[in-house]
């Protein structure tokens, strides 16, 4: 069961992983802040799905943690494209993470107990080294907008140590 979990999360973050690290062409502004939107909305999605399955209060904080820092992302960046006068642009990218998205969503809710928060724990470490290793390698280089860029950066930061805190309650778990 273990085995197929494992192939089953390697899997959607394989798609995951190709969405994010190899776009069709190098993103503009509009769709950069779409594709942050989206991947902020999906770890919130998934840290409230933990929130209504765990009883594991290591679990517990921890997706709070996502709720909390994703959320304050995702508003400060519409606060951003408000002021810029951009609206997000909907991408291949987005949609191929919210695709990814709803799998693992869906293979996880058919888990509870122990299983289903090392498999949440698991899919936050691969998640956020697939997001961040998109940051560094294409949205921030992408960027024309400085504060786009400046705020991509700040998010690179806070979820560089999301992923060591899911690195480290997924070590946790096991």
């Amino acid at each position: 069961m273990r085995k197929s979990l494992s192939l089953a999360a390697s899997l959607a973050f394989a798609l995951c992983s190709s969405a994010l690290a190899a776009p069709a062409a190098k993103p503009n502004d509009a769709q950069i802040a779409h594709i942050v939107y989206t991947a902020d909305n999906i770890d919130i999605a998934a840290a409230n799905q933990a929130l209504a399955k765990t009883k594991t209060p290591k679990v517990r904080d921890f997706a709070q943690e996502m709720v909390r820092d994703h959320t304050a992302v995702n508003d400060k960046a519409l606060a951003l494209v408000k002021k810029l006068h951009v609206t997000p642009e909907d991408n291949p990218t987005s949609q191929s993470l919210q695709a990814a998205a709803k799998q693992k969503s869906a293979e996880l809710a058919k888990l509870s107990g122990h299983a289903f928060d090392v498999a949440y724990a698991n899919n936050e470490v691969a998640f956020h080294k697939t997001v961040n290793g998109a940051l560094q390698s294409t949205l921030i280089p992408s960027a024309q907008n400085a504060e786009l860029k400046s705020l991509l950066q700040t998010g690179l930061k806070l979820f560089q140590e999301h992923e060591q805190h899911a690195e480290q309650l997924a070590a946790s778990l096991k």
